[in-house]
């Protein structure tokens, strides 16, 4: 692990098995300086033990920047569970799984991210205290957070296109969306109702056709979404997706999107800035949902709160974007530096 290229100074790392469900899960934590460390969980079917353990390690870190980004008081961890998440969960999964996370002691709270839904968290609740985004709390809960996640990737979308182009005004923007699942799908909504013209892309066939009917979208293959030519690029579905192979491919002049770890290594940041391209970190532009989840850890679950956690979030994400173009440093190493300085700060404190 310590030799691992993105092994960066985790605190912990738990691996974890139950063979009566087939719980395959690994939690990284990797870093606690602002408080305990929450993120969502991942179901996967990856290639190889390898592939899940540095999709641990890369989204752990990002979610201590990403939390530091949001003003919240929690550090970085992430949960991801080796299975397809269509045919391998079961409430025995889930409930080893809440077991896991109740062992850890309140170092990690879970929440729902890809390939999970509510419910699964509602499950591994009943075995753990250390878990958000819950709808059996009722008012006190903050349920689903990506409706949360979308809206603020759609307001830092608008705030990147007022940089790029002069004004947030979307209507008479082309925009591919790649992914158009629990986020995508909810901001294809946003930017539909924005006047947006759209193309989308899922491999699930029932979700993208969905979407399209209800936002009058153009659908197109998959591996097409990098050669449309569009305004921004929004990429909504899993990572490296900013790659030597898909960049020369994008005619946009905006990058924004919710998924996690879109740029496949640190200096693909600036090889996007060379491109003409303004690219807006994922981990600042997608804090909406660990906000919310936020709001409902902190026992006093306040829609007023989370709202204005968001705005001062999409502000954070234009200083960003502003210092940036002002300078010569690209928008990832940017808000890097910012989220490392507000890490150490707390750590020294």
């Amino acid at each position: 692990m310590f030799d691992h290229a993105s092994y960066d100074n985790h605190e912990d790392v738990h691996l974890f098995h139950d063979e009566d469900s087939g719980l395959r899960c690994i939690i990284a934590i990797h870093s606690t300086a602002l408080g305990p460390s929450a993120g969502g969980t991942r179901m996967w079917n990856y290639m190889s033990g390898a592939d899940m353990f540095t999709d641990a390690l890369r989204l752990s870190q990002g979610m201590s920047y990403k939390n530091a980004m949001a003003g919240i008081p929690h550090g970085g961890g992430k949960a991801v569970i080796w299975g397809n998440s269509k045919t391998d969960k079961s409430d025995r999964l889930f409930e080893a799984f809440g077991r896991a996370v109740e062992s850890l002691a309140g170092r990690y709270y879970t929440a729902e991210d890809v390939g999970i839904d509510p419910e699964d968290i509602e499950i591994a609740a009943r075995q753990t205290q250390y878990a958000g985004g819950l709808v059996s709390k009722g008012e006190g809960g903050s349920g689903d957070p990506s409706p949360v996640t979308a809206r603020g990737v759609f307001l830092g979308l608008q705030a990147a296109a007022d940089l790029a182009f002069g004004t947030s005004d979307l209507s008479n923007r082309t925009i591919a969306v790649q992914g158009v699942g629990s986020v995508g799908g909810y901001l294809s909504h946003y930017l539909a109702e924005a006047g947006a013209k759209l193309y989308i892309c899922d491999m699930d066939t029932d979700a993208v056709q969905s979407v399209a009917k209800a936002t009058g979208a153009n659908i197109v293959p998959v591996d097409d979404i990098y050669d449309v030519d569009a305004d921004i690029f929004s990429p909504n579905a899993l990572g490296a997706v900013l790659n030597e192979q898909t960049l020369p491919r994008l005619k946009v002049k905006v990058v924004a999107g919710g998924a996690n770890n879109q740029l496949s290594t640190s200096d693909m940041g600036a090889k996007v800035r060379d491109a003409g391209i303004l690219y807006a970190p994922d981990y600042v532009i997608n804090g909406g949902g660990i906000i919310n989840v936020a709001g409902e850890l902190s026992g006093e679950y306040s829609r007023d709160w989370v709202e204005q956690k968001v705005q001062t979030m999409v502000q954070t994400l234009r200083s960003v974007m502003e210092e940036s173009l002002a300078g010569h440093e690209p928008t990832n190493l940017v808000a890097d530096r910012i989220a490392r300085a507000r890490i150490d700060a707390a750590s020294a404190s």
